[in-house]
């Protein structure tokens, strides 16, 4: 059985126990690279219509936001990290979804390279939501809410450091990067980021998944 047929029936089961208009929110967390979109989207496709997935992306503040900061350069090149996310606005929207088991998202428009706002909707037909981002199990504030307040399990994709950092060279390659180029920028940012995320947030997951 794969990881992701087994993902899949584990929701199920949780599912078959849900009582009436109860929903299961699963936080999934991993280091650039790990795969937390495709495992999201693996499950929604074999658990179907019943489970939404959420993603953090659609929660990077937007580029002309990151121009008004302090050190506006220096905040587009580590655009990524955590702290280039809207994440009391993430936090906020989660639980307030969480109490009234409905509500609007944005996502992510990586060709534009900005958020879509309200392009995500939830309501009270969908069993299971899976929020999946970078930043979700790390245990300072706003983000620490997340696993008190809004999610019921807490998944990480566990990974190694090198891994996470030889996948996103990979990645920023075959978007046109010279090998260089892509080295350098995940020394810059992706590196930087995943060190964070390998070393705060298996501790605070309930459950690692081994690719």
């Amino acid at each position: 059985m794969d990881t992701y047929t087994e993902l899949a029936n584990i929701l199920r089961h949780r599912m078959a126990s849900l009582a009436h208009n109860q929903q299961l929110w699963i936080g999934l967390a991993g280091a650039p690279g790990s795969g937390k979109s495709t495992i999201a989207q693996e499950l929604k496709a074999q658990i179907g219509e019943q489970l939404l997935v959420i993603p953090q992306d659609g929660y990077h503040y937007y580029r002309h936001e990151l121009d008004t900061m302090g050190n506006p350069t220096y905040m587009h090149v580590r655009r990524g990290a955590s702290f280039t996310f809207n994440a009391d606005k993430l936090v906020a929207d989660l639980v307030t979804a969480r109490q009234k088991g409905e509500g609007c998202f944005p996502s992510f428009d990586h060709g534009v390279g900005d958020p879509v706002e309200n392009d995500i909707h939830l309501s009270r037909q969908h069993r299971v939501i899976i929020v999946e981002g970078s930043f979700l199990l790390l245990d300072e504030s706003p983000w620490c809410n997340l696993k008190t307040h809004v999610f019921d399990e807490s998944w990480f994709i566990n990974i190694s450091l090198d891994e996470s950092n030889r996948r996103v060279t990979g990645r920023h390659v075959s978007l046109g990067l010279t090998p260089e180029q892509a080295s350098q920028r995940v020394a810059a940012n992706d590196g930087i980021n995943a060190e964070l995320i390998t070393k705060v947030s298996p501790a605070n997951a309930d459950r690692l998944i081994c690719i």
